[in-house]
């Protein structure tokens, strides 16, 4: 893809993605949460560009930076989220004015870093921005299915890590 279509999927994805986040949404934990992040990957895997050949140091270390945002974003959107459950067992959640604020320190921080990068000579090109974006949206849905699990009416003690106090129950010790 040239950087003009990479630059339209970035924008249309975030652009659908915060604009379902500030409506109240059913989450299904269930779903393939995961799937629009690995295609995010597949896109910027493919593209050449991802480090700089120039400056391979310094391409990589924005990268990694970059990543981090990404991560560090996702889970804190994650976090300002309201989820709440109806007494059907149906989830609900909706993004808050902090996750608001989290999206605008975030793209505060990737713009910096861009400029950094700029200013050191290093060429930067739209697959870094795909896969701190699959960063992004992997860790927040990621974040948002277990809490959606742990929060279901009648969910049992332990179930968000994966031990139901079911089987807790009756053992020695506890």
């Amino acid at each position: 893809m040239s950087g003009l279509v990479d630059a339209l999927v970035i924008v249309l994805v975030a652009a659908v993605v915060i604009g379902r986040q500030f409506r109240a949404r059913r989450i299904d934990s269930e779903h393939r949460w995961w799937l629009l992040p690995a295609i995010l990957v597949l896109l910027a895997l493919r593209e050449p560009g991802l480090l700089d050949a120039r400056h391979p140091t310094a391409s990589a270390l924005l990268l990694g930076a970059e990543l981090l945002v990404g991560l560090a974003t996702g889970a804190g959107w994650a976090w300002t989220t309201r989820i709440w459950a109806d007494p059907d067992g149906t989830v609900w959640s909706r993004s808050s004015t902090a996750s608001l604020a989290v999206w605008g320190v975030g793209i505060a921080l990737r713009v910096g870093l861009f400029a950094l990068g700029t200013a050191a000579g290093v060429h930067q090109d739209s697959p870094a921005l795909l896969l701190g974006l699959a960063g992004t949206l992997l860790v927040q849905a990621g974040i948002l299915a277990r809490r959606a699990r742990s929060s279901r009416p009648g969910a049992r003690l332990g179930e968000a890590y994966g031990v139901a106090a079911t089987q807790l129950v009756g053992r020695e010790g506890v």
